[in-house]
């Protein structure tokens, strides 16, 4: 729950929300607590905190819920085992059988893949579509629809969508916005405060930020929407360790800092790739050319830390790009404090192969990380000359 820390900055918030000393030892510190059951005082008595078992709740894992909803100025914070646990749940939640959902025609793969192969088989239907067209949104809702999920800034085209309109537009069809934030993160992009009734975090990506945890997370200031996500993860218990809630946290502490430096190596290898013979095109939402860039900087604070572009030559060409840098780290996900390379066409999104979203094989998706911006701009121009 949000609290009287609400009115901090963002950075004091990342630091102090949900971490008070310790009461009884005084650690700055919140404890990792280790523990999978809690004493009773008499049978269904429980004691101060409130805390019986930890699938349930968990201290530690109480404080990074409670500064993952002041960070995303919501009243209630769930984590999740990993995003994909935070997404299942929230359109388990939302939708029942014979519902219907709108998503992004750029969306992540493994939403794709959850909704696609899994979902489906539930009974539920859903329509893909371009999010930054609102007309082209209105027209694929249908009475059925539940649950409008979107993208902004899209992986990995890095497509704007408008969350505001979006966000009218699903109150009008009684079905709920879910923006996933992974990619802005709370520092550069507030959806609640556009309307939104879900914030999604794969919280392995940036609010960890150091690729050694992997987690989600839910935020909404919906009592029973909380409610209703709370019981199902604790049903089927898609519930992060007590370490892996201590390490999000401490991760979180320093993201405000991290994303400055992530945006300003990216605009940085930006300039680098803009007009170079073997770049195609660049897809970067701080681009004045960019098609979403007016709206970006209006619902965005900065641009943020990640870049694509397509490789002059075709997908082999791309293939060896990805294969010749040497700090960039050929590897999957992003938001850490390395930087990464990955072709998405055959990495993160090979499961919407065949599909409409489908990503073009000549793509390179960076996520920009915060070693020296001069190295990381030499180390793409070796690779790709």
């Amino acid at each position: 729950m949000v609290d009287e820390t609400s009115r901090w900055g963002f950075e004091t918030r990342a630091i102090h929300a949900g971490q008070r000393p310790d009461p009884q030892t005084g650690s700055v510190i919140v404890p990792i607590y280790a523990t999978s059951t809690f004493a009773q005082d008499g049978v269904g008595g429980l004691r101060a905190g409130g805390y019986e078992y930890s699938r349930t709740a968990n201290p530690t894992r109480s404080a990074l819920e409670e500064s993952l909803a002041s960070l995303e100025g919501g009243r209630h914070g769930l984590a999740f085992a990993s995003g994909m646990a935070a997404a299942d749940t929230a359109l388990r939640a939302i939708t029942k059988p014979g519902d219907h959902v709108v998503l992004g025609g750029d969306a992540y793969g493994g939403t794709f893949r959850l909704l696609d192969k899994v979902l489906t088989l539930w009974g539920i239907e859903y329509t893909t579509v371009d999010l930054s067209d609102v007309d082209a949104v209105r027209a694929a809702v249908r009475p059925t629809t539940k649950v409008i999920w979107c993208e902004t800034p899209t992986n990995p085209l890095l497509g704007i969508a408008d969350i505001a309109a979006l966000s009218e537009l699903a109150a009008e069809a009684g079905a709920k916005l879910v923006v996933d934030n992974t990619f802005a993160t709370p520092y550069l992009q507030s959806p609640l405060g556009l309307g939104a009734d879900v914030v999604l975090h794969s919280t392995t990506k940036y609010l960890g930020g150091h690729s050694d945890v992997v987690g989600g997370a839910l935020i909404t200031s919906h009592d029973e929407l909380a409610e209703q996500f709370a019981f199902l993860r604790n049903s089927t218990g898609a519930v992060p360790s007590p370490f892996d809630a201590w390490l999000t946290l401490r991760g979180a502490k320093t993201l405000a800092l991290r994303m400055e430096r992530h945006s300003d190596n990216a605009e940085r290898v930006v300039e680098a790739l803009l007009g170079h013979q073997k770049v195609g095109k660049v897809y970067y939402p701080g681009l004045p050319d960019h098609p979403g860039h007016e709206l970006a900087g209006k619902q965005m604070r900065r641009f943020g830390g990640m870049v694509s572009f397509s490789v002059v030559g075709g997908e082999q060409a791309a293939l060896d790009v990805a294969a010749r840098t040497r700090i960039f780290i050929l590897g999957e996900s992003l938001g850490g404090v390395e930087s990464l390379i990955e072709h998405p066409g055959r990495m993160t999104h090979a499961s919407t192969a065949g599909s409409p979203l489908q990503v073009p094989g000549d793509l390179l998706r960076l996520s920009v990380g915060i070693e020296d911006g001069t190295d990381l701009v030499g180390d793409l121009l070796q690779a790709l000359d």
